[in-house]
């Protein structure tokens, strides 16, 4: 068997090579083609050195093709695996810090709100032109994978108007899963569960064991879980109003509604900073900040670790190696993937990208009709597509009037802000992240005449956010990985 799969983004190390050894653990791949690429080099040969030692080590007979050249990786290439976050570190640190001046509390930031909207934008400019190349030199029919936040908008953006196949992956819901399990006391593989929904809002609407519906006992095993119920009490409060669970975590839950995080001084009442996915106001960029080195400071550690091995037994739950697997070998899979919704839920627009059960083997990926979404959780998605929407065209187009009217629509960017303040945010956010926005060259000019007037609108420069926890120096997170060696 032999087809070609490229990587985008292959200097995310611990993801890529996470999914490189999936696919490799895979026997009938072991005479594949693989190419990565990257905009940086010394990531991207980072990734290569540690993942060819892995072949090797396992001899398999592959040898890995790295280039900056994207052109070349996409060559003949039948599957792309994309996981790149356009702007990096500098414009994510806008994505968060500009919006809280206006009084925007994200805790992440990446798929809806101001920041996943102008993230939305950054990143659907760069796959669009992604998409030309691959449909000029990858091999006809070329599916991409896209694990790249806002998952659903890039989805949905590649599908209409890139003209490549392309399927959003996302492991979110794979993780409630798991707590439905453990709050149920039963092992995950007995159970049947269906999400649907889009994706980071996507509803468990059945739970089966043995063939009975277990729904009318996830609240109270919720309740009563002494860890979750502190951890996850937006979650629990809309299982409670809604009467579904949702996939997505507490952190990034609270910030695609209006209800949680519009009060600084309620915020606090519905988050747990035990983990910074919990709900701490800029938690993930705090993290990301703080392992910016971490190339330099874990990678001759992680050099010296044994090599890992590709014989299945350190394979794990992404979607990514089971759907190419499927395709190629026939062995059946079923997974929640995010795809173009054409009618599978009845009551969300039909152009959506949806996040549903899907099937998958030799004859391709089978999307079954959902039906109707509960009344209330489709009003919640509902309200996000709209947004979605919004921002996809504003993003192709170079729209400034959509681009703001997105933000406008956006639930917490909303409950927040007026809409004069909205229109000043967006000008400056598109300032701020000029370098990414090619398309937006000529609102960018106006933008910057309009914060050039005498009578702009007060804003909280030094404004940290409801829940923000100290960020640590590069010596005090070294220290404290130091210390979790020797606790171990």
């Amino acid at each position: 068997m032999s087809f070609k799969i490229a990587f985008i983004g292959a200097g995310s190390l611990v993801f890529a090579r996470t999914l490189f050894t999936d696919i490799l653990s895979v026997p009938e791949f072991h005479d594949i083609e693989i190419a990565f690429t990257d905009i940086n080099p010394e990531n991207l040969e980072r990734t290569r050195q540690l993942c060819q030692r892995d072949l090797d080590a396992n001899e398999i007979p592959i040898t890995i093709q790295a280039t900056t050249d994207r052109r070349e990786a996409f060559r003949n290439a039948r599957y792309i695996i994309n996981c790149v976050r356009i702007g990096g570190l500098e414009g994510f640190e806008t994505d968060i810090e500009i919006p809280l001046k206006y009084g925007v509390d994200q805790c992440v930031g990446d798929t809806l709100c101001t920041g996943g909207i102008m993230y939305g934008q950054r990143v659907i400019a760069a796959l669009l032109d992604f998409c030309k190349d691959i449909r000029e030199v990858a091999e006809p029919g070329a599916i991409m994978l896209n694990y790249s936040n806002p998952n659903a908008m890039a989805t949905w953006a590649c599908n209409k108007y890139g003209g490549v196949k392309t399927i959003g992956l996302c492991h979110g819901e794979i993780h409630g899963e798991m707590q439905i399990a453990e709050v149920l006391g039963i092992p995950r593989e007995e159970l049947d569960i269906t999400c649907a929904g889009i994706n980071h809002q996507t509803w468990y609407i059945s739970v089966k064991h043995h063939g009975k519906e277990m729904l009318d006992q996830i609240l109270p095993g919720f309740e009563a879980h002494e860890k979750f119920r502190e951890e996850e009490k937006v979650r629990i409060d809309i299982l409670k109003r809604f009467g579904y669970y949702s996939t997505e975590s507490n952190g990034h839950l609270s910030e695609y509604v209006a209800w949680y995080r519009k009060r600084p001084d309620e915020i606090k009442d519905w988050i747990n900073l035990d983990n910074w996915i919990n709900g701490e106001t800029g938690g993930y960029l705090r993290v990301t900040r703080e392992s910016r080195n971490w190339f330099d400071t874990d990678f001759p550690q992680i050099l010296a670790e044994p090599p890992k091995k590709l014989d299945g037994s350190e394979r794990g739950k992404e979607h990514c190696s089971y759907i190419i697997e499927s395709l190629e070998t026939g062995k059946k899979y079923r997974g929640h993937f995010n795809v173009m919704n054409e009618g599978c839920i009845t009551n969300l627009p039909s152009e959506s990208v949806v996040e549903v059960p899907c099937y998958v083997d030799g004859n391709g990926i089978s999307v079954p009709k959902v039906g109707e979404l509960p009344l209330g959780c489709a009003a919640v998605c509902s309200q996000s597509i709209w947004v979605q929407k919004l921002a996809v065209e504003a993003a192709v187009s170079g729209d400034v009037n959509l681009l703001k009217q997105a933000a406008l629509m956006d639930p917490l960017t909303g409950a927040v802000c007026n809409p004069p303040e909205i229109w000043q945010m967006i000008d400056e956010m598109l300032v701020a992240q000029e370098e990414w926005l090619p398309q937006y060259k000529e609102a960018i000019a106006q933008a910057k005449e309009n914060l050039k007037r005498p009578d702009l609108l007060p804003v909280n420069e030094g404004y940290r956010g409801a829940v923000r926890l100290k960020e640590k120096t590069v010596a005090e997170v070294a220290a404290e990985k130091e210390e979790r060696k020797i606790t171990v």
